[in-house]
């Protein structure tokens, strides 16, 4: 930042002193390049810091692979060639396959759904089908795990490595598993809720082809062109953030409302909820979001990560577009999986949610070897904006 204030003084001597390094070279007289770590001196238009300062604030969104930052960085010519190889194979091959998968799995949802009426909720302008019953859910069910893994090993993941974490929870949740258990009955208690970290939207199919559970959707998501019928099939909650109308109860309170029928009803859809609100670059946990916590039921938490060498699978801080043709060109993609133990919440914590959910982050950024980080979605946007203003 210093070199960059004494470059702007007027003091004749300084700005006539030539670079030797362009006199040399002139193909550093011109540097057109996207900005890179070198160039971390260069200060955002929008916020007036420099590429080191965001990258330190905003930890949690910044890219690490070959890509850079918003997947624009200046690619080795290896990476170039690679790329090109991938684009007229692989690409045309996956986009046919994904587009084939999607198609097929709308089919089976709109057959089985054609003569059943959806579950509705005119006041909260909610809609599913995933309450319905029979045979036709089954093969709503068994269908779209196997053609959602079927998707990821489309688009590279060909193994993901899925472990079961056996560890000591905390001692007063001990104890208040073991004293639900014997009062309630001889069964373990009913999950409210599948909690995860979120990293990319990958997150979500990975879920699908675990457990097929219903997820948080914006309220577009069920108008979409074929996706909007899989969602219902899924039984999305559909929130509308934005809305502050006295006509919705809310994100927090629809949530709380299903979470706590899936752990009462055992024939309700389980709830997968990704409380960090947003997604990061998968070294870090954001606050949790209480919404999954208020009804006080035992959650089970799920640690995701993306292993790579070239690309970095997590939605972070590039377009949506770009993430997709770059995922699209990857020859391999990794996915690794950790379930730990059911997580009883305390009478402590179910009096306080905001320390149930802090509790249940600090074990998963402790067993998923994850920092915590305090900043959230509008730090986001933010970091997405000053990178704007550098590119």
């Amino acid at each position: 930042m210093d070199t960059e204030l004494k470059s702007m003084n007027p003091d004749p001597p300084k700005p006539e002193q030539p670079d030797p390094a362009s006199r040399d070279d002139g193909s550093n007289s011109k540097d057109d390049r996207p900005l890179l770590k070198s160039d971390s001196n260069r200060i955002s238009s929008t916020t007036g810091e420099s590429i080191e300062e965001l990258e330190k604030k905003f930890a949690a969104y910044v890219r690490n692979d070959v890509y850079g930052p918003m997947g624009r960085g200046e690619l080795p010519l290896v990476e170039k060639v690679l790329l090109g190889i991938a684009v007229v194979t692989l690409v045309p091959i996956r986009f046919v396959l994904a587009l084939i998968i999607l198609v097929v799995y709308y089919i089976i949802c709109r057959v089985c759904t054609l003569f059943s009426a959806p579950n509705r909720d005119e006041e909260e302008e909610q809609e599913d089908f995933a309450h319905m019953g029979g045979w036709r859910r089954a093969v709503i069910v068994w269908c779209g795990r196997f053609l959602s893994r079927m998707l990821l090993f489309v688009l590279g993941f060909y193994w993901i490595s899925v472990s079961y974490r056996d560890i000591e929870l905390p001692d007063q949740n001990k104890s208040s598993s073991q004293n639900e258990g014997k009062d309630q009955s001889e069964e373990p208690e009913r999950l409210g809720a599948i909690i995860s970290n979120h990293v990319s939207y990958l997150d979500i199919l990975y879920h699908m082809s675990a457990s097929f559970p219903s997820f948080v959707a914006k309220r577009s998501v069920a108008k979409l062109p074929l996706v909007g019928l899989i969602s219902k099939c899924l039984g999305c909650v559909y929130v509308q953030r934005e809305s502050k109308s006295s006509d919705f109860k809310g994100v927090s309170g629809i949530v709380t409302e299903r979470v706590k029928e899936s752990h009462e009803n055992s024939s309700a859809p389980m709830m997968m909820l990704f409380p960090e609100g947003t997604t990061t670059n998968g070294d870090f946990l954001l606050p949790f979001k209480t919404g999954a916590f208020l009804a006080t039921a035992p959650v089970r938490p799920v640690i995701l990560r993306y292993p790579y060498q070239r690309f970095s699978p997590a939605w972070d801080s590039i377009s949506g577009a770009l993430h997709v043709f770059y995922l699209f060109c990857q020859f391999i993609n990794h996915m690794e999986a950790v379930w730990l133990p059911v997580y009883y919440p305390s009478q402590e914590e179910k009096d306080d949610p905001k320390l149930y959910a802090s509790n249940v982050r600090r074990l998963m950024a402790r067993e998923g070897n994850l920092k915590m980080s305090d900043i959230g979605l509008a730090e986001k946007r933010i970091y997405h904006t000053a990178l704007n203003g550098l590119f």
